[in-house]
């Protein structure tokens, strides 16, 4: 495991947002959501590709709260462009499991 220093973690942007959208993802290689996620008013609503279909339904996401990286450069995935990075555990199965604020909180709120 590489070490990063302090000034390195403070560029890395997660912030909290609540999905609005999940719809399938026919075009992805591995079975996957296209996200619209709701990051408040500060950073707005962005797009994600998410392969979370092994321990979400589409319709469990709705209104959910997660942690994302909003400070990447927009990413093309097959035919859609990803602007954020949903962040998740990825268990022995490759299933993921999704971060979330243990409570609700304010959308656009940093991870620090």
């Amino acid at each position: 495991m590489e070490l990063i220093n302090w000034q390195d973690f403070e560029k890395i942007e997660m912030r909290v947002g609540t999905i609005l959208e999940a719809n399938d993802f026919p075009g992805a290689r591995n079975p996957a959501y296209q996200l619209l996620i709701d990051f408040g008013p500060e950073i707005g609503q962005r797009k994600s590709s998410a392969q979370i279909t092994v321990n979400y339904s589409k319709e469990a996401l709705i209104g959910k709260q997660i942690v994302a990286v909003v400070n990447f450069p927009p990413k093309q995935i097959a035919r859609f462009m990803s602007e954020c990075l949903v962040l998740g555990v990825v268990g022995d199965n490759k299933a993921v499991t999704l971060l979330q604020p243990g409570l609700p909180v304010e959308n656009g709120q940093r991870i620090a």
